[in-house]
């Protein structure tokens, strides 16, 4: 399970209502700031969850408008949150600006913090006990555009009656089971894991593409996710111009859900000429499971049941 917290979802500059790009992601109390715009750390404060465990940040790219926040927000984890070690993930471009952005904001030794600036690849960045984190390529504006893959681990559901019909007590045995191992009980019975394990079932998977030009590269990646969060900055009147900043309409990444057979479309990077509404209805005519959201507003994403909570 994952829950998300859209902390900005304007477009290139802030509006009344929106701030700047950034998102939380929580998965079993581990922390993800997806992009750091200007005013970030503001909207984590407004959200309510705080800073705390906020040690690693995805880059989807370089441009300003998603980095900005970088340094305030150093500057709070290095003398009052008590971080001392932040690792940034990007690709080329991105960190090279992220380089130069620190030793501008933080070039003195008045706070004290370890940043750690990783370059991305695609492939799998972060791999823990339930997540893996894997970055693909995108086309946007520049080199160095990443889309982010947090997948849980495909798990094997244990078969309790099949269990207790084989004799196997609770404890140790079971638990030997579930990690792939063969025992022998007492009265000399050999159970195999494929005895009290039932069919693989695949884990929560959640799929965040930041700015993007085309779509084509994003629908492998996306395939089958439980929930998909794209751009949505233009709407289709509006397509030339979406393609002269390297940016796509609400009914291109409404097209690229369906096709991607995603279950949850989550819209954000909202341009301030258009109302949330008018967004939403040109996706929801292409796919209706759609929703674009609101700063701090919240999803839960299971498998098979992402929804949106709302502030």
């Amino acid at each position: 399970m994952f829950e998300i917290c859209f902390l900005g979802t304007s477009a290139s500059a802030p509006s009344i209502e929106r701030n700047m790009t950034s998102t939380l992601v929580i998965h079993e109390g581990q922390r993800f700031l997806i992009d750091c715009a200007e005013g970030t750390q503001r909207q984590i404060l407004r959200s309510g969850l705080g800073f705390k465990e906020m040690r690693q940040i995805l880059l989807t790219h370089g441009h300003l408008d998603h980095i900005l926040g970088l340094g305030g927000i150093l500057s709070t984890f290095g003398r009052w949150e008590a971080i001392s070690h932040v690792q940034i993930y990007g690709g080329r471009w991105a960190i090279d600006r992220v380089r130069d952005l620190v030793k501008v904001v933080l070039r003195s030794k008045e706070v004290d913090i370890e940043i750690e600036l990783i370059e991305v690849k695609p492939g799998v960045l972060i791999e823990e006990k339930n997540l893996t984190i894997s970055a693909f390529p995108v086309v946007h504006r520049g080199s160095g555009c990443f889309g982010y893959i947090f997948q849980e681990r495909t798990k094997r559901p244990f078969l309790v009656d099949r269990a207790e019909v084989l004799g196997v007590p609770e404890g140790p045995e079971r638990r030997r089971l579930v990690a792939g191992e063969t025992i022998t009980l007492a009265n000399g019975t050999i159970v195999h894991p494929d005895d009290v394990l039932g069919a693989p079932v695949p884990g929560t998977k959640l799929v965040y593409v930041g700015d993007v030009a085309r779509t084509d590269e994003v629908i492998e990646p996306a395939r089958n996710a439980d929930a998909l969060v794209m751009e949505a900055t233009y709407i289709e009147e509006d397509a030339e111009i979406a393609r002269q900043f390297g940016h796509i309409t609400a009914a291109a990444s409404a097209r690229a859900a369906r096709d991607a057979q995603v279950k949850q479309l989550y819209l954000t990077h909202i341009s301030r000429r258009y109302s949330g509404a008018q967004i939403e209805a040109e996706a929801r005519a292409i796919f209706p499971n759609t929703i674009v959201v609101n700063d701090l507003d919240r999803a839960i994403v299971k498998r098979g049941q992402p929804i949106v909570t709302g502030e």
